[in-house]
């Protein structure tokens, strides 16, 4: 199974697409979307789109795995990035791709084994359980990677059917 992971910015939006196949992990690629700050928003929404349109069209990806937003202290951030989360989750129901969301508990969890996990002891993981040779820059291609991860971890369980949200695919509740 191929899956591309996002963490979700308007600044920079992480990705990373990692092959799952018997229980092994099989980095493909990753990298990160960046948007210009003094840009309007709209434009930065239609960079994001396109961007993410080559990467599901260039990789091929099975299925997506997005990180679930949580509200922080800057409402008006807030609103920006559930802005850019919106074009990410289009973009893939666009492509005919099942989307499974994530909460950072989660990811953490599946991940680390501990769901209050430090972001360093994720990075950590990300890059041993990828045999990369260095850890993933900037962060948020990290989070991407272990979003993947979390994923084959535990999207692939028949659990994940019984208590996660349903998926979407082809602009269908599946």
């Amino acid at each position: 199974m191929r899956i591309l992971g996002i963490d979700p910015g308007i600044a920079i939006v992480g990705w990373g697409i990692v092959d799952y196949t018997a229980g092994r992990f099989t980095p493909v690629a990753y990298g990160a979307i960046r948007t210009e700050a003094n840009t309007p928003t709209e434009t930065r929404l239609l960079d994001i789109h396109e961007e993410l349109d080559n990467i599901i069209k260039k990789y091929q990806p099975d299925v997506v795995s997005v990180e679930e937003l949580f509200w922080n202290t800057n409402q008006k951030t807030g609103i920006i990035v559930a802005e850019a989360r919106g074009v990410i989750l289009l973009t893939a129901t666009k492509s005919g791709l099942p989307i499974h969301e994530y909460t950072p508990l989660q990811v953490k969890q599946a991940v680390v084994g501990y769901g209050r996990a430090e972001k360093k002891q994720v990075i950590t993981m990300v890059t041993m359980l990828l045999g990369l040779k260095k850890p993933p820059t900037p962060d948020d291609t990290a989070d991407a990677l272990a979003l993947a991860i979390c994923h084959a971890h535990t999207g692939t369980s028949r659990l994940d059917k019984f208590y996660n949200k349903p998926t979407t695919m082809r602009g269908k509740i599946t």
